[in-house]
């Protein structure tokens, strides 16, 4: 899953980052509501930390500005204010959540868990596109009553082609989407995936391959089209 953090205390940013990417999230840094509201602008998200006290925009008025626009990512507030009232208007300003700092980090991957947990129950479970089934719930992906759980980036990946079948992805999209924009991993690290990820459809008998298609990326296609 991919998560905009936005926490502008530097130190505090880089280590729940550092926690979050050894949970197998992907992560986007920012460290200013403007910034903040620009990556939401150009990417989509699984879901969102967002501290309330920022330079240049908060917290509470990125978030308006994106249930504004119809955006229902999940939004987990952090803030240092820990009185009624501050949750009262971070809860009526369309946040999913909220923690206080000082918090330990055992509950905030909880409170990640909980509210990306609630949009996957908002939207369809199982992916499928020929034989192939793709469980958002078990991270499985299954042909009949064979199945192989994935690994985050696997499953991230696989979710991607068959949530758009047919249609041609690009490498700098796979990167963007997955391993973040701030990521120093070498673009061949999505050749990598994409073989594993071939090997495990041929493992399962799936009628459906990954094709690359030259100079522009790769797609998910059934094996008798041409």
């Amino acid at each position: 899953m991919k998560l905009l953090l936005a926490e502008d205390e530097v130190e505090l940013n880089q280590a729940l980052a550092a926690v979050l990417k050894h949970n197998n999230y992907s992560v986007d840094c920012v460290y200013d509501g403007e910034e903040a509201l620009d990556y939401l602008e150009m990417s989509e998200y699984d879901g969102v930390i967002l501290d309330i006290m920022m330079p240049k925009k908060n917290g509470l008025e990125v978030l308006r500005t994106i249930r504004a626009k119809k955006n229902q990512v999940p939004v987990l507030l952090l803030t240092a204010k820990s009185q009624i009232d501050d949750k009262v208007e971070g809860l009526d300003a369309g946040a999913d959540d909220y923690l206080s700092k000082p918090f330990v980090m055992k509950e905030l991957l909880a409170r990640v868990r909980a509210i990306t947990r609630r949009q996957a129950e908002m939207t369809d479970n199982t992916v499928q596109f020929g034989n192939v089934s793709l469980n958002r719930t078990l991270f499985e992906v299954s042909v009949g009553k064979e199945s192989i759980r994935l690994a985050n980036k696997d499953f991230q990946m696989l979710e991607m082609l068959m949530v758009n079948p047919g249609q041609v992805i690009s490498t700098d999209r796979f990167m963007e989407k997955i391993w973040g924009y701030d990521s120093d991993t070498e673009i061949n690290v999505v050749w990598v995936y994409i073989s594993n990820l071939r090997k495990k459809l041929a493992s399962l008998g799936a009628d459906v391959e990954i094709k690359a298609v030259r100079n522009q990326g790769y797609s998910l296609t059934r094996k008798n089209n041409t």
